[in-house]
């Protein structure tokens, strides 16, 4: 892949959320095998314990540790990591208190899973902490980039915002200082938080609804992913036509016949009238639809964000189609 400039350059962690559906997992999948670019080494964390990047890039469930998943298109590696409350806690316990089999014990008699159930706070401090960790690290398995596929928007500022979910679990001690730590990244430039969006009414308004909230948590916004994103059928003047129900069925009687669907000798016949009713029908609606994804691309651009689109894939997303989109951001400089 050519050299080029990115709207990101000096990012180490890319957060990346969106409203459940919008496909954030696959623009994160995208974005990591896009930032492995040039001989780069990306890491993809997941922390829903969902295995979404496993059936993304077709590999067996994730275990506990860095994996290699996939060559990015300009012969970089993207590893991936499921992050894990439990084995998160364990590994917190062994570092900072130094528990080894008393740990072992904890974790044996439910002490972990207690901890990390009532203790929602903590757990985010975790599930932060090993990103962080990866963030941070300059020995051993070094990445050029970090992509966290995070909760949805709804869930996102909390999620973030470790220093104030830990208020009242710590107020001073390791935890308090890994929550202190993981904010002064998450607030540095070296992070930025996009947001994944349809052009639809709720997808956009949980958006912008989450850069607010990001953004009065002192929290970095990155750019908006417009994903599957709709070619448009019909020129700009039919599309006028449609809206207003000017299109002309003598014309499109005549289409019909000119695409093989109609023959001639019936172009004025009830078939071809019911073909031609349907597709006014059709584009009219068509129109409302886009005419209503103009509205939200203006609701997007008052958040004053680079935005950046993915198409549509209508037979579904596969390895081949994730290098695609990688490809069409490097394109948009997302990456």
């Amino acid at each position: 892949m050519a050299a080029h400039d990115s709207d990101w350059e000096g990012v180490r962690l890319h957060v990346v959320t969106g409203k459940g559906g919008t496909g954030k997992t696959t623009v994160a999948g995208a974005l990591a095998l896009a930032l492995a670019r040039d001989g780069r080494r990306t890491l993809l964390c997941e922390v829903e314990g969902r295995q979404g990047i496993a059936r993304l890039f077709d590999v067996p469930p994730l275990p506990y540790e860095e994996r290699k998943v996939a060559v990015g298109p300009g012969g970089g590696d993207v590893y991936a990591l499921a992050v894990e409350p439990r084995a998160a806690l364990m590994e917190y316990l062994e570092m900072f208190y130094r528990l080894g089999r008393a740990g072992r014990v904890l974790d044996k008699v439910g002490a972990v899973d207690f901890a990390t159930t009532v203790a929602p706070g903590l757990r985010d401090v975790l599930l932060t902490g090993k990103v962080y960790e990866a963030v941070r690290r300059r020995e051993g398995a070094v990445y050029d980039a970090v992509v966290l596929d995070a909760p949805p928007t709804g869930r996102i500022a909390k999620f973030l915002n470790v220093n104030s979910e830990v208020a009242g679990i710590a107020k001073v001690g390791p935890i308090r200082n890994q929550a202190d730590s993981i904010m002064t990244v998450l607030r540095s430039p070296q992070t930025v938080v996009h947001v994944v969006t349809l052009l639809e009414e709720m997808p956009v308004q949980e958006t912008v609804d989450g850069v607010g909230e990001l953004r009065a948590a002192d929290l970095p916004v990155g750019g908006i992913v417009v994903n599957q994103v709709r070619d448009r059928v019909l020129s700009p003047q039919d599309l006028d036509a449609a809206a207003r129900g000017a299109l002309r069925t003598e014309e499109i009687r005549q289409g019909l016949v000119a695409a093989g669907i109609v023959r001639v000798a019936d172009v004025d016949g009830p078939r071809a009238g019911r073909l031609a009713d349907g597709l006014v029908a059709e584009a009219a609606e068509h129109a409302a639809r886009v005419a209503l994804q103009e509205q939200e691309r203006g609701e997007l651009d008052g958040l004053d964000r680079p935005v950046y689109e993915l198409p549509f894939v209508p037979q579904g997303v596969d390895l081949g189609v994730l290098y695609g989109l990688a490809e069409q951001m490097c394109a948009q400089g997302m990456a």
